[in-house]
C-alpha cells in the first residue's frame, strides 16, 4: 500500500492504490478472521472515497500551458498604442459632386485634428512608463513563469505551480490591457488552471494504513 501510494503520487494516476486495495480486500477476505473486520471497512471507505474523487486531466493543462506560452507574444501591453487605421484615398470620385468631396475632406481634416492627441486611462502609473525594451522583459517574464507552472505540474509539485500562475495572472493584471479580448482570455485560462490544480493532489489511504 505505501509503495502503491508512491506510485500514485509520482504518476497522478488512482490505479495502483486501487489495484493495491484491492488485493489487500481479497487477502483479508481469504484469511476469514473476525478481527480483521475493521480493516476491511477501512479498505471499503478508501476505495469508495478515491473512485468517488475527480483529478484533472494533466496532459490537458500541459496544452492548456502551452498555448498561454504561444498567445503571450501577441498580448498587449497596457500603454500600447492603437493599430492607425489605413488613411482613405483624398482623390475625388468619378461621380462625386465637388460639395461631397469638399465635405469628405472635411470630415478627414478633424478625424485627423482628433488623432493628434490620444486620452486613455493607465490604472497602474508603472504601465506607463514602460518603454518598448522594458515591455519586452516583462512579456519574457510572464512567458517564464508559465514555464515555471508548467515544470511545476511536470514534477508534481502542485504548489510550486499554483504559485506561478498566481504570478503569472497577477502580472497579467497588472502590465497588460484589460480590455483587450486576448489578456481577457489568457485572463480565463489562467484562472481555470489554477482551478484545476487544487484537484491534482491524489487521495491517500490513511484509514487502511492506521
Amino acid at each position: 500500500l505505501r509503495l502503491a501510494q508512491q506510485q500514485a503520487q509520482l504518476t497522478g494516476s488512482v490505479e495502483p492504490l486501487l489495484a493495491s486495495l484491492k488485493s489487500a480486500e481479497l487477502r483479508v477476505a481469504r484469511a476469514a478472521q473476525p478481527r480483521l473486520t475493521p480493516v476491511q471497512r477501512a479498505i471499503a471507505k478508501d476505495v469508495a472515497r478515491i473512485k468517488g474523487t475527480a483529478l484533472s486531466d494533466t496532459p490537458a493543462m500541459l496544452v492548456r500551458l502551452d498555448e498561454l506560452v504561444s498567445l503571450a507574444d501577441e498580448l498587449p501591453v497596457g500603454n500600447a498604442l492603437q493599430t492607425p487605421k489605413a488613411a482613405p484615398s483624398l482623390q475625388r470620385k468619378t461621380d462625386e459632386t465637388l460639395t461631397g468631396w469638399s465635405g469628405r475632406m472635411l470630415e478627414l481634416v478633424r478625424e485627423e485634428v482628433r488623432g493628434l492627441v490620444r486620452v486613455s486611462k493607465i490604472e497602474n502609473p508603472d504601465v506607463a512608463l514602460l518603454s518598448p525594451e522594458q515591455s519586452f522583459f516583462v512579456r519574457e517574464n510572464f512567458k517564464l513563469k508559465v514555464l515555471n507552472a508548467r515544470l511545476g505540474l511536470l514534477s508534481r509539485q502542485t504548489d510550486a505551480a499554483r504559485a506561478d500562475l498566481v504570478a503569472a495572472s497577477n502580472s497579467l493584471t497588472r502590465y497588460f490591457d484589460a480590455g483587450s479580448r486576448k489578456t481577457q482570455t489568457a485572463q480565463a485560462a489562467l484562472q481555470q488552471l489554477q482551478t484545476q490544480m487544487r484537484t491534482l493532489e491524489v487521495p491517500r489511504v490513511d484509514e487502511t494504513l492506521a
